[in-house]
């Protein structure tokens, strides 16, 4: 089971390989394993973005899924949230 701060680890990680993954397919727009790896760490970071909302809250305000409150104002903020 993961908690916060390494869910928030994932998600960085997920980040900075989708960035780096974009800028190698900027110039190789063709390459199958650079598609492939990029779709596949899509997939993870969307996984690891919808654990994090349902475990801890709205780690981005488009993920605040109240209709009677914007839960992103609430608080605490992502990076103030315990492992509870």
């Amino acid at each position: 089971m993961q908690n916060n701060n390494n869910l928030l680890t994932a998600i960085q990680m997920y980040d900075f390989y989708l960035y780096d993954l974009q800028l190698y397919l900027d110039t190789h727009p063709t390459c199958r394993n650079a598609l492939a790896a990029f779709n596949k760490y899509r997939r993870l970071r969307s996984e690891a973005y919808e654990l994090y909302a349902k475990k801890y809250g709205p780690l981005t305000p488009s993920q605040s899924s109240s209709e009677d409150c914007f839960e992103w104002a609430e608080g605490p903020w992502p990076w103030e949230r315990s492992d509870g």
